[in-house]
């Protein structure tokens, strides 16, 4: 999630993402990402040290192929590697390059064949150690649209892979368990996707520049066999994990705490994107932003470097100012995201279903304040407006500018809107919020104050991070019992650049993007839109391509399925003693299998 997943998203990311209350600067940012966090040091990199990563809330599966988050994307950084990954290099943080990969794709068949060897000499830690081959990865491309715990981010791909809309629908009729998914995935095939040996081939049903970066994607992750014991994202399978990254996943308490230790059956000269000098990375999820921030400061082993949050929002002016004084710790990058945004629950029978109503929708995005709402995250120096849906550094959200902004706040008008709807007497929603993190309920509180001028009661339910998705927004039943009327999240994009289509494909492409399927989490439906979403996402020219994402855009907010607020920086800090500290944006943070370590203080 993020993809997603986030402020969470991921939402790869994702519904989700980092959960730090930012994200995103322009493709024209003062800020360049990585650079003021890099902190080269003097003597060359060191080997060995534990890295201490400090968090606030947990992956949203530790798999190969399901993780649709930002922080869940950083965990499998650690212990599962790609086809194609995002190095750690500055100036290429957002191009895929190759991991398992032995090079690009070899491209044939007027773009609709993807040839990729993988390289020999990986391995997975099995007993004894096993290689890493092409059937590993046609293995995980069908785990990740089994009906337990399917990728959230599947409609980016699963019309695109000739045969693999066909599978994932026989796939979604099988009983969820360990049996029948193993047989189900022996005996049947996605058409489009054939392995031998360590060559990969990919057929698509019609030519698309992007998919050389969807292949960065977790569901294109190899999967070792022995992953089929296990029921996809059941906590008995995220506890018999195998890696064939430079870490394995040596304790996992959900929640609580990873460890990841250093991995026998990592060969360094076959990975070209990890470089490992840290001997372990051990993960603390129950702190809070606050606390987290302070041991970090203290530059003490307690506390090397963020796992899922950013410093408090109070905290970042200051640091902020410490960076231009020539302080490395902060680094403030884009992540080419919407963070945060509300979604309208379309399908809420609360207040006789009146979110079904697009004008009831438009009513309320009048009635929001955003300028409130950023000041909760920093102020709009730190956290600009984002006003429709694609963020600068997309493709297509050039030709919508800022100024375009389709519900401008207006009170007045969002009472009569309301009134004309039948609804003179206002409405009451239940707003869905994290409370893993300080700004949520801020956000909630200003919603409160803002919303109730149009006559527009606002309550709370506030819920863990991982919560909120696993219980909550990925699970339809929840929304169609009322349970919540809108939601406070995040989307980071599945890849970078000419990625409109990991926009509007996951969160509003119809049905077909509904969960737990994709992240259209308000069940957003125009069959209208769903149709140009379709006629874009093939178009072979970028300019071409960025006009009619463009259009789109307006048209899905004419709609108004959520409301957007914001396209922020994300903060980042780290010790003293951490150096090489690369923001990689698929992360939503300094990539921690490339940091090496001095001594920390005391």
């Amino acid at each position: 999630m993020a993809g997603v997943a986030a402020l969470a998203l991921a939402v790869t990311a994702c519904t989700g993402g980092s959960t730090a209350p930012s994200g995103l600067g322009g493709s024209g940012s003062r800020f360049t990402g990585g650079q003021q966090g890099l902190n080269p040091g003097t003597g060359g990199p060191r080997r060995g040290g534990t890295l201490n990563m400090l968090g606030t809330s947990d992956v949203d599966f530790m798999d190969y192929n399901i993780s649709y988050d930002t922080v869940g994307d950083l965990g499998e950084r650690m212990w599962v590697r790609g086809l194609y990954a995002y190095p750690a290099i500055l100036g290429r943080v957002t191009i895929p390059a190759p991991d398992l990969a032995a090079g690009p794709p070899r491209v044939s068949n007027g773009g609709t064949t993807y040839t990729i060897m993988i390289r020999s000499g990986a391995r997975w830690d099995t007993s004894p150690f096993s290689p890493v081959t092409a059937a590993d990865a046609v293995l995980g491309l069908k785990r990740s649209c089994n009906p337990a715990e399917p990728f959230g981010g599947l409609p980016d791909f699963v019309g695109l892979i000739k045969g693999m809309t066909a599978f994932c629908a026989g796939f979604a009729k099988v009983a969820k368990t360990v049996p029948a998914f193993k047989t189900y995935i022996d005996t049947h095939s996605i058409s489009g996707v054939t392995g031998s040996g360590q060559a990969i081939t990919f057929t698509l049903t019609h030519p698309a520049s992007y998919f050389a970066d969807i292949l960065a994607l977790s569901p294109f992750n190899p999967a070792p066999p022995q992953s089929l014991n296990w029921v996809p994202g059941s906590a008995a399978a995220q506890q018999h994990t195998l890696a064939d990254g430079p870490y394995k996943v040596q304790d996992y308490v959900p929640a609580r705490k990873i460890v990841f230790a250093r991995n026998p059956a990592w060969n360094a000269a076959t990975d070209p994107i990890r470089k490992a000098y840290v001997d372990q990375v051990n993960v603390s999820e129950t702190g809070n932003q606050t606390i987290n921030q302070q041991i970090l400061q203290t530059n003490s082993a307690a506390g090397s470097m963020e796992w899922d949050s950013g410093p408090p929002v109070a905290a970042v002016p200051g640091l902020v100012t410490q960076m231009r004084h020539g302080s490395t710790d902060l680094s403030l990058g884009p992540a080419y995201a919407s963070r945060p945004f509300i979604v309208f629950n379309i399908d809420s029978p609360n207040n006789d279903g009146a979110l079904g109503q697009a004008a009831v929708r438009q009513a309320i995005s009048y009635a929001i304040d955003r300028a409130h709402l950023i000041l909760d995250i920093g102020g709009p120096v730190i956290s600009p407006p984002l006003t429709h849906i694609l963020p600068a550094g997309i493709n297509g959200a050039q030709d919508v500018p800022a100024s375009y902004d389709p519900y401008p706040h207006d009170v007045a008008k969002a009472r009569s809107i309301l009134a004309a709807a039948g609804y003179k007497n206002g409405l009451t929603l239940r707003l869905l919020y994290w409370s893993s993190l300080p700004y949520p309920a801020e956000m909630f509180q200003t919603l409160q104050s803002d919303l109730g001028q149009a006559g527009i009661k606002v309550t709370g339910l506030g819920v863990p991070i991982a919560d909120f998705f696993t219980r909550y927004v990925e699970v339809p039943s929840v929304a169609k019992r009322g349970v919540w009327d809108l939601a406070l999240t995040s989307w980071s994009p599945d890849w970078f650049g000419d990625a409109a289509t990991s926009f509007f494909n996951p969160l509003f492409a119809g049905p077909a993007s509904y969960p737990p399927y994709g992240s259209n989490l308000g069940f957003y439906d125009d069959p209208a839109v769903t149709r140009l979403i379709s006629r874009a996402a093939v178009e072979g020219n970028t300019s071409t391509a960025a006009s009619g994402w463009a259009a789109i855009d307006q048209d899905v907010m004419k709609d108004a399925p959520v409301y957007p607020i914001s396209q922020p920086y994300l903060p980042l800090y780290h010790a003293s003693y951490v150096h090489n500290a690369v923001y990689v944006p698929a992360l939503g943070q300094f990539d921690p299998t490339n940091v090496w370590l001095t001594t920390p203080a005391g």
